[in-house]
């Protein structure tokens, strides 16, 4: 258990003189009590009088572990930041770390600012104690409601990439980000070392990254900690950086120590800065990283119940879980806590003695209260330009075709010229693939890596560059979502079928930003998260089957509804005005789906604009059933169904005239939930109005065709919605061939129009035989020519 720190003989270079290194080391108890505090006590909390079970909680689902060592940075972190009145934040990787960063939060004062209940003395240190990991209160994780926090850690290996997304752009910023030896083990913390790669030591901020090898994870020990010094530094200084190694278990030796490797690395980031802003050379620096490797559970018992505890994985969790039962167990648990002294931290009252609520900076330079880490307060509307300027013009409805994501390429490159230091666009190697390549006009791709001839010749890369490449949608997402939560704006683009790489990764920021939006009421407003996926599902012709997956859509879903929006615009125009409207929004998931590949346009920049400002609505040009009830309502979700289901409708009002046909385009696809369920929902009597209550409904629909009927059902009509869309059908295949293979092509729609409205089955008999052989014929040509019939391919709008 903690141990004084022990008179030393006078180090003439030590930082830290005999009295300066006492006071960080108490304050560096006081966290350690705190952390302890928060775990076991609901009463008595500065050990007033001998402990008993009345004082215990009876939940104990505290983690200690990876605390003192958290709580350890803050407090060097703290006399470099007041010494030198620096702008740092405050990362922390390591699963259920809150009692670290909790505790600092509170000995600042910024805990009882925010929460006034949690005073700072005997009264406020009680209900600080009793809602840690308690129902109805806080996590174990630094969650939203922490002050100061940025990044909760729920899940594991995205600290490094948040770190450096909030780096870019901010010159003055220095992001401390203490990354878990367990968390390095992810694949997306790997990854994400890279970064360094990437930060431009003019314009950007700085990443200080802190591993902590504490050796174990809940169960088993940790890889980097079980390798040699020599291994360790070699893999640190393969990915560009200096490391400064920080070991032991001595606090008075590890506090100097740290003050040493602070000192150093701190004085390499101003220097490297300083000479690339005095020379307005950008080059990359190998810039510094520490190692602090200390005991799991430091300062705890080192051992209960003769098994080891402190530098073992069972100081993971709680250390002992019987103290209400066990008298030994109680008392060891009050030796542990009267081992902090905290009849030294805490005046009378309960409040820290001014000695060392002298050593925490003020104001907004507490890393508790830094606004960077309530980005919401530092964010400013984008300068947006009129997105009509970019229109695609439609002389004729359904009879041009064109790239649907060029204009939002050439829209998105005048928004980064509006706003060179607050967006950034963010896609892995895609955005000449994207068709977004516009964007180089204005910034080239970040490149902060070494240059070759060639690169000049199309490669488009720039030490000063906006676009952020990297073949890691983990660490581009990371990025975005750093950038978002400081106060910035920007875009992240994939292929549709890659995105389920980072399905955990938006889940967990949904989970954030619900958070944030409807229960922590001094988080400011964040701008929203926008995702584009495109080379989609419908025009992998030399790709294959594995490029073939639209599900991502499916898991956001799952999210809760007051953060998550899902667009599929089926032209170019509407992609338009759903990106200007999506970079308005704030603290929402905005998933745009919108393949590259020419595709039909069926609006004009004016009707897109009506057209998405419903969300869904009836297409009169493609309905004749005006007046009268329909016999049919054909929907359509997505660029290439929307095509299929309009060349259904031709068939359909050519050959039967008097069928009448009500044609519904969905562009806002949470408009086919319902408005209890869903704020963009649709009212019972709104969907009645749009697809009637009685008659079939035939929906071609871009993703997996379960998905409409999840959100659909609690519809009166959802027993006559017959949904199509794609059923895991496909390999290397023409855009008809594909569609035929999954049934949303127009002529087993127009097939399924026939089977469904009442009486039309024997009096179109002959139709649905034309249908059936046309399918027969139309795979056949594909698989000996290599392509679609030029007359199905270069099909017009006829009506």
């Amino acid at each position: 258990m903690d141990d004084a720190v022990k008179p030393a003989e006078p180090d003439p270079v030590a930082p830290l003189g005999a009295e300066e290194l006492r006071r960080i080391h108490a304050w560096w108890r006081a966290c350690n009590y705190l952390a302890v505090g928060m775990i076991y006590l609901r009463d008595n909390p500065l050990l007033r009088e001998p402990l008993d079970v009345e004082h215990i909680k009876h939940r104990l689902l505290g983690h200690w572990g990876a605390s003192p060592a958290l709580s350890f940075a803050w407090a060097h972190l703290n006399r470099v930041i007041k010494r030198d009145d620096l702008d740092v934040i405050f990362v922390a990787g390591p699963g259920h770390g809150a009692p670290g960063v909790l505790a600092p939060a509170y000995l600042e004062g910024t805990y009882s600012e925010v929460y006034t209940d949690k005073s700072e003395d005997t009264e406020g240190l009680r209900k600080f104690f009793k809602q840690f990991s308690f129902p109805g209160h806080i996590g174990s994780h630094v969650t939203p409601e922490t002050p100061g926090s940025i990044h909760e850690g729920g899940e594991l290996g995205y600290s490094l990439s948040h770190a450096y997304g909030m780096a870019f752009d901010n010159p003055d910023l220095i992001v401390a980000c203490v990354v878990g030896d367990g968390e390095a083990e992810t694949g997306p913390l790997a990854t994400a070392w890279h970064s360094n790669k990437f930060v431009n030591p003019i314009r950007d901020g700085a990443v200080l990254p802190i591993l902590n090898l504490n050796g174990y994870k809940i169960a088993n020990p940790t890889v980097l900690a079980r390798i040699s010094h020599d291994e360790l530094e070699a893999l640190f200084r393969g990915y560009g950086y200096t490391p400064y190694f920080v070991e032991g278990d001595d606090p008075g030796v590890m506090h100097q120590k740290m003050a040493t490797a602070l000192d150093e690395a701190i004085g390499r980031i101003r220097a490297f800065q300083q000479s690339a802003r005095s020379s307005g050379r950008a080059e990359r620096p190998r810039w510094p990283m520490i190692v602090l490797r200390t005991p799991k559970g430091w300062s705890g018992p080192k051992e209960v119940k003769g098994h080891k505890a402190e530098g073992s994985w069972r100081s993971h969790q709680v250390p002992f879980s019987d103290v209400r039962e066990n008298p030994d167990s109680l008392r060891l648990l009050e030796t542990w806590l009267r081992s902090y002294a905290p009849e030294e931290l805490f005046d009378a009252n309960g409040r820290l003695v001014s000695e060392l609520r002298d050593l925490a900076p003020t104001g907004a330079r507490r890393m508790s209260a830094n606004p960077h880490a309530n980005g919401g307060l530092l964010r400013k509307e984008l300068k947006l330009p009129d997105f009509r300027d970019y229109a695609v013009q439609v002389p004729s409805a359904g009879a041009t075709r064109h790239e649907n994501t060029r204009p939002l390429g050439e829209f998105l490159r005048d928004t980064m010229r509006n706003n060179m230091h607050s967006f950034r666009v963010f896609g892995p190697d895609e955005t000449a693939s994207n068709r977004l390549q516009a964007i180089y006009e204005v910034s080239k791709k970040t490149w902060m890596a070494d240059m070759l001839p060639e690169d000049a010749d199309g490669g488009e890369l720039a030490s000063d560059g906006r676009v952020m490449e990297v073949l890691s949608e983990h660490t581009l997402l990371g990025w975005l979502e750093g950038y978002l939560l400081t106060g910035r704006h920007g875009l992240f683009h994939t292929y549709e079928a890659f995105a389920h790489v980072i399905d955990s990764m938006f889940n967990q920021h949904a989970k954030w930003l619900d958070i944030c939006k409807n229960h922590v009421p001094w988080r400011a407003p964040v701008a929203s998260q926008n995702i584009l996926l495109s080379s989609t599902v419908w025009r992998q012709d030399h790709n294959g089957f594995s490029h073939q997956d639209p599900g991502f859509i499916d898991v956001v879903t799952n999210k809760s509804p007051s953060v998550t929006r899902i667009y599929l615009p089926p032209d170019a125009n509407c992609l338009l005005v759903v990106a200007d409207q999506c970079l308005r929004s704030t603290d929402c998931i905005n998933v745009i789906v919108a393949d590259k590949q020419k595709h039909m346009q069926f609006t004009s920049i004016d009707d897109a604009i009506v057209h998405c400002a419903k969300g869904i609505g009836i297409w009169r040009r493609a309905s004749n059933d005006e007046g009268v009830e329909p016999d049919v309502v054909m929907a359509s979700c997505g660029d290439v169904a929307t095509l299929e289901a309009l060349a259904a409708v031709a068939i359909l009002r050519e050959r039967l005239p008097d069928l009448k046909v009500r044609f519904v385009n969905v562009v806002d696809l949470y408009k086919m939930q319902p408005a209890s369920e869903h704020p963009h929902g649709l009212t019972p009597r709104e969907f009645d109005g749009l697809f009637t209550t009685d008659k079939p409904v035939i929906f071609n629909f871009h993703g997996y065709p379960w998905l409409i009927h999840k959100l659909s059902y609690r519809f009166t009509n959802h027993e006559n919605i017959h949904v199509r869309g794609y059923k895991e059908k496909g390999n290397i295949n023409t855009p008809l061939e594909l569609a035929i293979l999954n049934q949303i092509d127009r002529f087993d729609l127009v097939i399924d129009v026939i089977d469904r409205v009442p009486g039309l089955a024997a009096r179109a008999a002959h139709l649905k035989e034309e249908m059936r052989d046309a399918i027969i014929d139309n795979l056949r040509y594909a698989h000996e020519h290599g392509t679609d019939r030029a007359e199905l391919s270069d099909w017009v709008w006829p009506y």
